[in-house]
């Protein structure tokens, strides 16, 4: 269900937000996504029961790369039963703190990497949660967002851009591309901002992190 590049790269945003999550343990997640069950295992069991909402976070992120997994061997019932319980935890996170990026980017890349793999009445639910958080990250940041690292601005500008236009909010959508295109090609979003402009279709670079990540294109829009 989860391609774990896709996954990989939607997360690998989420340091550039990084709060008192533990690097080491976040590394692990991230080696645990690429494949590395050990790693993973690790991860999963640092952050097992940790009252931190960061933790919460990357645990429910952790919780539904393992669902994938099971679904993927056609475990229906334990890849919903995990499923279920990664939502619910990364709900609670967000309940916690709602105002704290560190833990609202780590859970959105998640959720629109999830929502590229799963079909369309599972997607579309994920997007707004996704869409949602993104936005309240960019609200919080507004005042000083253009003082941000342009990577940050371009990959927050453009998640809300795509997640626009694959729920088909083309008024929302052309307004966060016409953002991303003011940054320039140091977005690394440029062509794709000038394609949806022109009513082409764009595609995604894994789950559209660029400049520092796995590759491999997927259809956008």
């Amino acid at each position: 269900m989860f391609c774990k590049r896709l996954i990989l790269a939607a997360v690998a945003i989420a340091p550039l937000w990084a709060g008192q999550f533990d690097v080491s343990v976040r590394n692990d997640f991230f080696a645990g996504f690429l494949g590395d069950n050990a790693a993973l295992e690790r991860a999963m069991q640092a952050s097992a029961g940790e009252p931190s909402p960061e933790a919460m976070a990357w645990h429910g992120g952790g919780l539904m790369v393992l669902s994938g997994r099971e679904f993927q061997k056609g475990n229906y019932a334990a890849g919903g039963e995990l499923w279920s319980k990664a939502i619910a935890e990364m709900d609670k996170a967000g309940a916690l703190e709602p105002d704290n990026p560190a833990v609202l980017i780590p859970r959105a890349a998640v959720w629109f990497a999830a929502s590229r793999q799963v079909p369309p009445e599972r997607a579309v639910p994920l997007i707004g949660k996704a869409i949602a958080d993104y936005e309240h990250v960019y609200e919080m940041q507004k005042t000083y967002f253009d003082t941000l690292d342009i990577h940050m601005r371009s990959e927050l500008l453009f998640g809300l851009a795509d997640g626009y236009a694959r729920v088909g909010n083309a008024e929302k959508a052309r307004f966060y591309f016409e953002k991303l295109a003011a940054l320039g090609p140091a977005s690394g979003h440029l062509e794709q901002a000038r394609q949806y402009a022109n009513g082409e279709r764009y595609t995604v670079q894994g789950i559209g992190c660029v400049g520092c990540h796995a590759s491999g294109a997927t259809a956008g829009k």
